[in-house]
């Protein structure tokens, strides 16, 4: 951001915070490109100064090449004469200049690196432990959220009425703050403001909210993961960003949920949650693996423990008797095109390929996986639509993350 006087302002700038005029009268919104009528009624009120985002136009060639290669690190894996890849690389290089212009360094590459944690303890080692066993161990020491299976009895519950949802939804005060932020927020774009859980059920749709505190509710379950693994704050923007983005992407199809694929995308990475806990260590060698060789987490994975993320969640989510539906996307997001019926995890594949793009601005660890030709094709859609999607992410993702945290 940079503060620039009136007399500095140019067409085309674009306003970084909300203006207001002194009587407090709201002006123009954080966003909008400065024309030539903005600036004149600017001058008309009387305003001195104002915040506006800064220009990548100020940045030095010198940066520029060092911005573009510190990107295209993170594009080793994916195929460089793809349309949707090109494009992807293009977003990435934009919010990266964007936030160079706004003051962000780019990190310096021993700053890719896993805590110490000589000091945890593998509960199984490689070869003795399988997904089953692991998820098996955890599930037995650990109890879920009751209102989890309260939610998930609603939706099983085809005739359950939209006052049965709300008093169930709201015996638990948090869960239901949660999803009345959610759907105050842009994520709907209600015009009012709705202020009771049974006004929702009855805006939203009762399967649609259920589906949402069901996902809220399953979070609570993941409250031990050791700090020095993996930042908990950042593991759920990327998974928040996944879901939005999987929402904005399901919105350009015919017939589909569009908060289910929001809740996929939040629990998308669920199996690394329980890695963490119960292979920190062979957890952490796979994060080093990966960014030492430039190969997607997923892989170095499959490398270093024999299995990857969506093994584990397959017989997790099983344990908790995840819908089917919302099940098939998060275990086959990493390989779509071999589940029947591909196009659903075909949508969270490339809403997390583009969430590790999106992320590359914010200090990403890993190079983004390869975007499988056949499960972009099954969206058909151009790769314009994905800048779309990004700019629908950037209007969103701040506010979510509040509603939730």
């Amino acid at each position: 951001m940079s503060i620039k006087r009136l007399d500095e302002l140019t067409i085309g700038m674009v306003l970084a915070s909300d203006l207001k005029a002194e009587d407090g009268r709201p002006l123009f919104m954080a966003g909008i490109e400065l024309g030539e009528r903005h600036i004149e009624l600017l001058k008309r009120v009387g305003v001195k100064e104002i915040d506006v985002e800064a220009s990548v136009l100020d940045l030095s060639e010198e940066t520029l090449r060092e911005i573009e290669d510190y990107v295209r690190d993170f594009f080793l894996y994916v195929d460089p004469d793809f349309p949707p890849c090109i494009e992807m690389f293009k977003i990435a290089l934009d919010l990266t200049a964007q936030a160079v212009a706004d003051g962000w360094d780019l990190p310096d590459p021993s700053q890719r690196r896993a805590e110490n944690v000589e000091h945890m303890e593998d509960l199984f080692t490689k070869g003795m432990g399988s997904p089953d066993t692991i998820v098996k161990h955890e599930t037995e020491l650990s109890s879920f959220p009751d209102i989890y299976f309260r939610i998930r009895e609603i939706l099983e519950d085809e005739s359950a009425s939209a006052d049965r949802i709300a008093q169930v939804v709201g015996t638990d005060m948090s869960l239901s703050a949660k999803l009345l932020k959610l759907v105050n927020s842009p994520f709907y774009g209600f015009p009012q403001s709705i202020d009771s859980i049974s006004r929702a059920v009855a805006l939203v749709g009762a399967k649609e909210l259920s589906t949402l505190a069901l996902g809220i509710s399953a979070i609570n379950y993941f409250k031990d993961i050791p700090p020095e693994l993996v930042d908990m704050k950042s593991f759920w923007r990327h998974s928040i960003t996944c879901g939005i983005l999987a929402k904005v992407l399901a919105g350009t199809q015919t017939g589909l949920s569009p908060e289910r694929f929001f809740i996929a995308g939040l629990l998308h990475d669920v199996g690394q949650l329980i890695m963490y806990k119960k292979l920190p260590y062979a957890s952490t060698e796979a994060m080093l693996f990966a960014r030492e060789n430039s190969i997607p987490l997923v892989e170095a994975e499959r490398s270093v423990m024999g299995f990857c993320h969506t093994d584990i969640s397959k017989p997790l989510l099983e344990s908790w008797k995840f819908p089917e539906g919302l099940s098939n996307m998060v275990n086959y997001h990493h390989n779509p095109m071999e589940f029947p019926n591909p196009l659903e995890p075909a949508i969270i594949h490339v809403a997390d390929t583009l969430s590790n793009a999106v992320e590359i601005s914010q200090g990403g660890m890993y190079v983004l996986p390869n975007l499988d030709p056949d499960a972009w094709e099954l969206l058909g859609i151009d790769p314009s639509a994905l800048d779309e999607a990004v700019a629908e992410y950037r209007k969103q993702i701040d506010i979510i993350i509040n509603a939730f945290f």
